[in-house]
């Protein structure tokens, strides 16, 4: 068949296109922004890009449209596709009917990681441990996993694993992307208020986790942080399988430091010492999602034994504390910030390692951040930070400035000369974005080089 992709470009649509191009069809596509790491891996698949919305999909001739939850009523490709007689479904609607559920000769054991946070590192980290157990699994995943070269593949075996978001499906779908998904194997991470242009507060996101433990067979497995109070209040709403809890020093998969900033951790389950980790991540939140992975793949068969040796060898994922690059002593990391709490413990966990000072370069760009919803949170959250620059990449309905915390810029250019004169050696800065931060990160790189040469 024709695939045509409405918002392509999306982490979720972008690594369901690829997964389309690997069984076989014909992919094409449009978006808005492209930029990478997904634009290059839809190029490297073969499938054609069609920048902006207005026109008609029709122009493709496509068998089938899959619509992004990016897309809104009134624009122009929207509303020639409803004028149109073509059939259209969402994306996690498609991926259930054709990879997971539907005309799978068997159907797909799924390993599901939900929560606000981690769950692109976690899903990775799981794919990895299955991987490296030779299971070869197929996976879908909102980022690019460092141990893999794509964000999504079919695989060899039933085993599936999927980073399920809570946001909601499409326009003419509200329900939770997670709720298509019908995982075995449930992972939530975490649960707080997030997505404030879709949900009016947390029992709303409640209400959909909830929906999702719904649909977890009796067989299947939950795996929850101990401790969790929204979590535990959906599990009080109902919880029909068995269930596992992690922790530091809590729960029944427990973690237990042997460095300051997490690298190095030793791991019990149920009060047996299963072994040490050390890697190259950082912060609580990583051991966290170690735990997490560390007990989904062992319900499907890994020894806990062989999966806290592979964790050594996860590389991490693309724009998760990623390191671009160093320049005379400053090094420079990227990092997908979306929500205070998300930045606050990126930087906790790196503040260990930081010889000199910490610098954090924050575009609030997800919808929630642009709303608003959670500035109060924001100072609170960089705290780790010895100093803190503000970018307002466009309009908003309120202004970093009204934080009175760091610097605040509206200009890309002088936000780059200002962090670029300001950085010593032995600096580290993390520049923080949902986005493509208007190529800050290879220009401030370039303009480090020149301040320092």
């Amino acid at each position: 068949m024709h695939l045509h992709f409405l918002g392509i470009c999306g982490t979720f649509m972008g690594s369901l296109a690829i997964l389309a191009r690997e069984a076989g069809h014909e992919v094409s596509g449009s978006d808005r922004q492209v930029y990478p790491p997904m634009s290059d891996q839809l190029a490297a698949a073969g499938i054609q890009l069609h920048q902006g919305f207005d026109y008609d999909p029709q122009d493709f001739q496509p068998d089938l449209v899959i619509v992004g939850n990016v897309m809104r009523r009134g624009l122009p490709c929207v509303e020639a596709l409803l004028n149109s007689s073509l059939p259209y479904t969402s994306g996690p609607q498609w991926l259930h009917d054709e990879v997971l559920r539907g005309r799978q000769a068997e159907p797909r054991w799924v390993l599901a990681v939900a929560g606000t946070h981690g769950k692109t590192t976690t899903a990775s980290m799981l794919a990895w441990l299955l991987e490296a157990a030779g299971m070869q699994p197929g996976f879908l995943i909102g980022g690019v996993p460092g141990n893999f070269p794509v964000s999504a593949r079919l695989g060899a075996n039933p085993f599936f694993v999927i980073e399920a978001d809570e946001y909601d499906t499409a326009f003419f779908d509200k329900r939770s992307k997670f709720v298509h998904y019908a995982p075995r194997t449930l992972v939530m991470n975490n649960l707080e208020f997030d997505h404030a242009d879709i949900f009016a507060d947390l029992a709303a996101i409640q209400t959909q986790f909830h929906h999702l433990l719904r649909i977890l067979p009796e067989q299947g497995k939950v795996i929850y942080p101990a401790g969790d109070a929204a979590l535990q209040q959906v599990l009080a709403r109902g919880c029909w399988s068995e269930s596992e809890s992690l922790g530091l020093q809590k729960g029944d998969w427990q973690a237990e430091k042997l460095a300051a900033d997490a690298s190095h951790f030793l791991v019990s389950l149920q009060g047996e010492k299963l072994g040490e980790v050390r890697w190259n991540l950082t912060g609580d939140h990583n051991i966290y999602n170690a735990l997490a992975a560390l007990a989904a793949a062992r319900h499907v068969g890994v020894r806990p034994q062989a999966a806290l040796a592979s964790l050594a060898e996860f590389k991490g994922v693309k724009r998760r504390m990623e390191k671009l690059g160093e320049v005379r002593g400053i090094q420079v990391f990227d990092d997908f910030a979306h929500h205070p709490t998300a930045i606050a413990t990126t930087l906790q966990g790196i503040r260990p390692r930081c010889q000199g000072r910490l610098l954090a370069v924050i575009e609030p760009r997800s919808n929630t951040m642009q709303l608003g919803t959670l500035r109060a949170a924001l100072v609170e959250s960089v705290k780790a930070a010895d100093q803190v620059f503000w970018f307002q990449g466009k309009e908003m309905s309120w202004s970093p400035a009204e934080l009175n915390s760091g610097e605040n810029f509206t200009d890309l250019e002088a936000l780059c000369q200002a962090v670029a004169k300001e950085a010593k050696a032995g600096d580290y800065l993390v520049l923080m974005s949902n986005g493509s931060f208007g190529g800050l990160h290879q220009k401030l790189l370039a303009r480090l080089a020149e301040e320092n040469s």
